[in-house]
């Protein structure tokens, strides 16, 4: 499968390639998103809900595991599995229902979900680098490739 590593320098650029993704995945598929605390996992995942026009506050679910945003005809799940103790507890609140192909799933701290949670469609590792942060991006389905040909640099 395909995959893409980035540059990303600042906190801004980090919320520019999450409107990329968003307009990339057309509002369906599912996102892991790997990292360290403080990587920019949230970060990216804020821009992908603004990218899709939602204005308030975004933030992690870190206690609720899952905060839902309808925007228009996008409905879109952000999961933070941090304080997840067994995935067996993604069964008991429906989980299957949720990446059911009609929304998109971002998934941080997806490890804490192994065995309970699909495929992605594109698992993304950030990692801190120099002054920025180095963003994987690897495909994990045809979708997930699709993404990554509408982020590569028209140049490569």
């Amino acid at each position: 499968m395909q995959s893409l590593t980035l540059f990303v320098p600042d906190e801004t650029a980090m919320t520019a390639l999450g409107a990329q993704l968003a307009t990339a995945s057309r509002g369906h598929g599912t996102v892991f998103l790997e990292g360290d605390l403080g990587a920019g996992k949230t970060t990216l995942s804020r821009g992908i809900v603004r990218g899709f026009g939602h204005v308030g506050a975004v933030k992690s679910p870190t206690f609720t595991l899952v905060e839902p945003y309808e925007l228009g005809a996008i409905t879109l799940y952000h999961f933070d599995l941090y304080r997840l103790a067994d995935p067996e507890e993604l069964e008991f609140m429906g989980i299957r229902d949720y990446f059911d192909g009609n929304a998109l799933c971002l998934v941080e701290w997806p490890r804490k979900g192994e065995g309970v949670l699909p495929k992605p469609d594109l698992t993304i590792t950030i990692s801190a680098h120099e002054q920025g942060r180095l963003v994987e991006l690897r495909a994990g389905s045809s979708s997930g490739e699709t993404w990554l040909g509408a982020l590569a640099p028209v140049d490569q």
